[in-house]
């Protein structure tokens, strides 16, 4: 099953760039968007901004069977790339 990958960089409360793709089974931008504003939230980050110029979709793939667990539990998952807490 492919899995759709929405990359996305925002700022952070201190200014540094946050870069980290948001992997959904939804070809649709603005969940991945809610989903993004979501994990913003869960991280302490609520006022971040996320629209389509933060989120693109970039590319479709298969996912490790952990992350395909987490996305039919979840809805998404967050793949950390840059500046993003461990």
């Amino acid at each position: 099953m492919d899995f759709h990958v929405f990359d996305t960089y925002v700022k952070s409360k201190d200014g540094h760039t946050m870069h980290f793709d948001v992997i959904t089974d939804k070809k649709e931008t603005e969940r991945a968007i809610e989903y993004a504003k979501e994990w913003l939230k869960s991280i302490g980050e609520e006022d971040a901004k996320v629209t389509l110029e933060e989120c693109r979709f970039c590319h479709s793939q298969n996912v490790p069977e952990e992350i395909e667990i987490e996305i039919m539990t979840s809805g998404y998952f967050i793949s950390k790339m840059e500046g993003c807490p461990q």
